[in-house]
């Protein structure tokens, strides 16, 4: 499969790195986001992959493969030692090589698919302990890389990485949307449940070159990219997703998020001193499900808590039990969130998780525990869903606690 091939460089639209963590149980069944690589530049001359593979295929040993995929061809072929995927410089390093092949190639945008396992709040690039490695790392990798390239290469120092699709589950996030948006991401792509492996197809790069000057339209056509993809497994087939979603990340709409959810917490916090009305609010959020809705989930999972944000404000601001301006610091928190939302769509029935609905489950979630022991349950396991910027920022620790 890894034969060198030189190809002829040419202006692109687009240039997108696929960042594969392999050193785990998806090695085999996420391979298949290479195949379809392969597929899409072969059908779109406008994209070229830049690789980074971290898998114990194609040679025994765990072992790391870069190289780029262009034109159906696969070229630059490098094959190293075991490259460590969840250290914070390593995912630097490919972001800045990813910049430069974009601006040796001419692209008009940069994207990055992150390829493992994903745990919300709680990070993702799984490490080889079982732990995440944190979202602020994840964005602060993209950011590191970023200035790589830029200081690197000044004549090109405009370059940035415009959109994410974490191809891991659980990752449509606040959290992490707030901290891509701080480190200059445009765009997010992805699930706010657990996905099916392989996940979200690399062919959603043809849907993101073509509609560079339509950022709708693009989020548009990813969504259905993704949620129309079937995979066979014997005589099933499934989707990879529940749901998924394409996010705003401006960080003009990002802070107006961070604003209402804060006035809306502190409201909140302040009329919780009335044991009646902390009552009512934890009735409100405890009737929006959590993620991890899957059959087979274990009640210390911590994503139970990671409820979607949108359902839970509006849970609150239709509650006439409410005081009315306590109500509407909910509704302009769900209408924050909401602008966020470029383009969505959600299972009312989703097959492959036993029917369970998702018809909620439009926009990010967001960490709102209703008990203590939904505080952050896997912090003793490394893996904590609080220790974040936009978690303290907005004051969703005094909720929480106010709440659970």
């Amino acid at each position: 499969m890894l034969q060198p091939i030189t190809t002829i460089p040419s202006r692109r639209s687009l240039e997108f790195g696929i960042y594969r963590d392999g050193d785990n149980n998806l090695d085999s069944i996420q391979e298949a986001t290479l195949v379809q690589a392969l597929r899409t530049s072969r059908s779109d001359p406008r994209i070229e992959f830049t690789v980074e593979d971290t898998t114990s295929l194609h040679g025994g040993d765990l072992h790391t493969d870069e190289y780029t995929i262009a034109g159906g061809s696969i070229g630059h072929v490098r094959r190293d030692e075991t490259h460590p995927m969840s250290d914070e410089r390593n995912l630097a390093r490919f972001v800045a090589r990813t910049l430069d092949n974009a601006e040796t190639s001419g692209a008009t945008q940069t994207w990055l698919d992150l390829v493992d396992h994903g745990g919300g709040d709680g990070g993702g690039l799984q490490t080889s302990d079982g732990r995440c490695m944190t979202m602020p790392d994840i964005a602060q990798a993209i950011a590191d890389g970023v200035a790589i390239h830029s200081r690197e290469h000044p004549e090109d120092a405009g370059r940035a990485v415009d959109g994410v699709v974490a191809n891991q589950c659980l990752m449509d996030t606040l959290g992490f949307a707030d901290a891509l948006s701080h480190a200059g991401v445009k765009w997010l792509a992805a699930s706010p449940e657990t996905m099916l492996a392989p996940g979200a197809p690399s062919d959603v790069a043809h849907a993101i070159a073509s509609h560079e000057s339509d950022e709708k339209a693009m989020a548009r056509a990813v969504v259905t990219d993704v949620m129309r993809t079937k995979y066979e497994a014997g005589f099933a087939s499934f989707g990879p997703a529940a749901a998924f979603d394409v996010l705003d990340l401006d960080p003009a709409k990002i802070g107006s998020a961070e604003n209402a959810i804060l006035r809306f917490n502190d409201a909140a916090v302040a009329a919780g001193h009335v044991s009646s009305v902390r009552a009512l609010l934890r009735q409100d959020v405890r009737a929006i499900d959590g993620m991890a809705r899957f059959p087979g989930a274990t009640a210390d999972m911590p994503w139970r808590a990671d409820r979607p944000a949108i359902a839970v404000y509006d849970a609150i601001a239709a509650d006439g039990r409410l005081d009315p301006e306590l109500r509407r610091d909910a509704q302009a928190a769900s209408d924050a969130v909401g602008a966020l939302v470029l383009a969505h769509r959600e299972s009312d029935g989703f097959a492959a998780f036993g029917g369970t609905d998702y018809s909620d489950a439009a926009g990010p979630t967001i960490h709102a525990p209703v008990t203590r022991k939904q505080i952050d349950p896997w912090a003793s396991r490394g893996i904590s869903e609080t220790d974040n910027a936009f978690y303290r920022t907005v004051h969703q620790d005094a909720f929480a606690r106010g709440l659970a």
